[in-house]
């Protein structure tokens, strides 16, 4: 089984977890280690012979032209995360199609490509927001990866599918939604592979619950990542205790337990991975069920 491994590339000072202590307009006074942390994620992938999927945010691309070409003259998918990394919820739907279209022509301009994924900062399609589905396909988008199927106090729709299929919108079109991995545990669905689940999880747990999706149901896992999440020398951000566990826990510890991850399960680009493993459906156009 292929498995799907993507990327969300902002440094650590856009996060949300610090986006009530950073706004914007003061990331410039903050330095900036994303060049360095994601060259390392692509010097890991290189030695590896791994290919990605990289949701790359639009204020980045912008000020690491350069970064944007390397990730894809390296072979790797790229994809949008918008540009200012702000919860779609907290923004008017002009908002949103201003921001998303700002980052795409960004990256379009720069890679002369058309970029057709998207992943909303934080997962922050939820079912207040799935009008941002709508704003999506008609700025060009096909695939998405934003709406994780879980509780959670910033995002989740929590009865979503669990894996890829198509969300149908109102003017009679559709988007191939790619959810994070979960395992449905005492009638819950569990977060089991990225982020800070990743981070705080044993690397055992996290390789039991892919081999379970891989094998007993027979799924691909959807595996995300951020750069800042193998930077343990990070700069310290001043917020309140939920956030900095959240961000800085156990990150001296990801970059092993990723490159385990690399060794022990098979890779490639989110796109690739629905066209190599689900291709008879896919190319039908009935991938799962969507809500």
């Amino acid at each position: 089984m292929i498995n799907a491994l993507t990327i969300d590339v902002e440094d650590y000072y856009q996060v949300q977890a610090f986006a009530d202590v950073i706004p914007p307009a003061d990331w410039d006074q903050y330095p900036s280690r994303v060049e360095k942390n994601t060259y390392r994620i692509l010097e890991i992938f290189e030695e590896k012979a791994v290919r990605a999927t990289f949701f790359i945010l639009g204020r980045v691309a912008e000020r690491c032209p350069a970064l944007v070409r390397d990730i894809y003259n390296a072979g790797h998918e790229i994809g949008s995360h918008g540009y200012c990394h702000q919860m779609i919820d907290r923004s008017a739907e002009t908002v949103f199609r201003e921001d998303i279209t700002r980052a795409k022509d960004v990256l379009e301009d720069q890679l002369n490509s058309l970029i057709k994924c998207y992943r909303a900062p934080s997962y922050s399609i939820t079912a207040q927001t799935l009008w941002a589905l709508e704003i999506l396909a008609e700025c060009g988008f096909d695939r998405d990866s934003s709406i994780f199927p879980v509780h959670h106090d910033n995002y989740g729709i929590p009865g979503a599918p669990r894996f890829p299929h198509y969300r149908f919108l109102r003017d009679g079109g559709r988007i191939l939604e790619f959810p994070p991995s979960t395992l449905v545990m005492w009638g819950v669905n569990l977060p089991v592979a990225g982020g800070g689940y990743f981070r705080l999880c044993p690397y055992g747990l996290t390789a039991w619950a892919i081999r379970r999706l891989n094998e007993k149901e027979a799924q691909p896992a959807m595996v995300y990542l951020h750069p800042w999440e193998i930077d343990p020398e990070q700069p310290r951000i001043a917020a309140g205790w939920k956030s900095r566990f959240r961000h800085y826990q156990n990150l001296k510890s990801t970059e092993g337990k990723l490159l385990r991850l690399l060794d022990d399960f098979s890779w490639a680009p989110m796109s690739e991975v629905l066209a190599l493993s689900m291709d008879p459906v896919y190319s039908q156009g009935k991938v799962g069920d969507g809500v």
